[in-house]
């Protein structure tokens, strides 16, 4: 089978799966209502499907991370999907009972998918489990950004067809721009979980309290999140950049995914972040997405 019948194999099924297994996935994207649906749905049949499995997994690792069981149930239950990932791998032997599973094997034999990135991800989510994150240190933090978003942006380029170095460098700078705008994003949402994902360098910098509530209220929190929405930018501009080297239909999913992410920084940055707005969360409309994946190609 050669890349480009990859590219159109829809017979019997996409993947060459179950259809019903094929629906499970589908459906998860579908309920989560993820902004990245509209870069998944120009892709073809096979490597649709390979992100919305990709899309699942993350999915239901978060779902265990940000759970309300005790502390040991959702490390087990995370720790038991290294075990899971390393059945897809011929490492551990077990009966794939899952839907999810048995997509993951379809994607990962087609588009050669590695298990490092899989495995990032996870321990990206027990980061998340096994301590509460309030002011990280600069490494900490940009640990956590390739664990949850650049090392699925890994996973995502090669289902792309991007398997390239470019596909990696694309994946650590939009992972980290799209992480990053996320941080800049929640502050209050994760203020309420005690979570407080801003470096401590920058809150001594600028004065802010280490606490995620008082945070909130901090004068300095302002010049904090311009400084950190100033690496997310930098980090879009980067990812464009290289884009342009790569074939424009592969990397298309990337650059929708990146525009639609860069616009919401946009607002955030004409919003600010001073407590009286903090919580008005800022909504990209459909012209914003098409005018920032406009700019996307003259970054």
């Amino acid at each position: 089978m050669t890349s480009d019948s990859i590219q159109t194999h829809d017979e019997p099924t996409p993947l060459g799966c179950d259809p019903a297994d094929l629906a499970w996935v589908e459906s998860t994207v579908k309920q989560a209502g993820t902004s990245f649906a509209a870069g998944m749905r120009i892709l073809p049949p096979m490597r649709r499907y390979g992100m919305y499995a990709i899309y699942a997994f993350c999915r239901v690792v978060d779902d265990i991370a940000d759970g309300h069981a005790p502390l040991a149930e959702r490390t087990q239950a995370l720790e038991d999907w290294h075990k899971r990932i390393a059945v897809l791998y011929g490492q551990q032997s077990a009966p794939l009972h899952e839907p999810l599973d048995r997509v993951l094997l379809a994607a990962v034999h087609f588009f050669a998918l590695r298990q490092e990135d899989f495995a990032a991800v996870i321990d990206g989510m027990i980061m998340d489990t096994q301590t509460v994150i309030v002011a990280p240190d600069e490494k900490t933090l940009d640990q956590y950004c390739d664990r949850v978003a650049s090392a699925v942006g890994r996973l995502s380029v090669r289902i792309f067809g991007e398997s390239s170095q470019n596909g990696d460098d694309i994946a650590y700078h939009l992972g980290r721009a799209l992480q990053l705008t996320n941080i800049l994003r929640d502050i209050p949402e994760d203020a309420a979980r005690g979570r407080l994902y801003l470096p401590a360098e920058l809150l001594t910098r600028f004065n802010v309290p280490h606490d995620p509530i008082k945070a909130m209220d901090a004068p300095g929190l302002e010049g904090v999140c311009r400084v950190l929405a100033t690496r997310a930018e930098d980090h879009f501009r980067t990812a464009f950049t290289i884009m342009k080297a790569c074939r424009g239909r592969t990397i298309m999913p990337a650059r929708i995914m990146g525009a639609g992410y860069r616009a919401v920084l946009l607002k955030l940055c004409k919003r600010g972040w001073a407590p009286a707005v903090l919580r008005d969360r800022p909504r990209s409309t459909l012209l914003g997405k098409v005018k920032g994946l406009a700019c996307s190609y003259i970054p």
